[in-house]
């Protein structure tokens, strides 16, 4: 039977940092597959950081996350199996 990897990034965002964020969790995507993981996972808001409060009234702040969600998710080394919840 083969073995199943399961990872969990605990990347401790900070609130509003998109671009800090975001390096992190690419990093983080990058480590666990040169570790071999299967499933990598993170926590709620790891973008925009918890809790964005007020933040998300902004439009800009609302585009901007979703611009960071899209440079995670096209970068061609992240497979579609490293999934975060938002």
């Amino acid at each position: 039977m083969r073995t199943f990897r399961l990872g969990m990034g605990q990347i401790n965002p900070t609130v509003g940092d998109l671009e800090g964020n975001t390096r992190k969790i690419i990093q983080n995507i990058h480590d666990a597959k040169e570790m071999g993981v299967d499933l990598f996972t993170f926590p709620e808001l790891s973008i925009p950081g918890y809790p964005p409060e007020d933040l998300l009234l902004m439009t800009r702040f609302i585009d901007a996350n979703l611009d960071s969600l899209q440079e995670v998710i096209t970068r061609p080394q992240n497979p579609s199996r490293y999934w975060w919840a938002l």
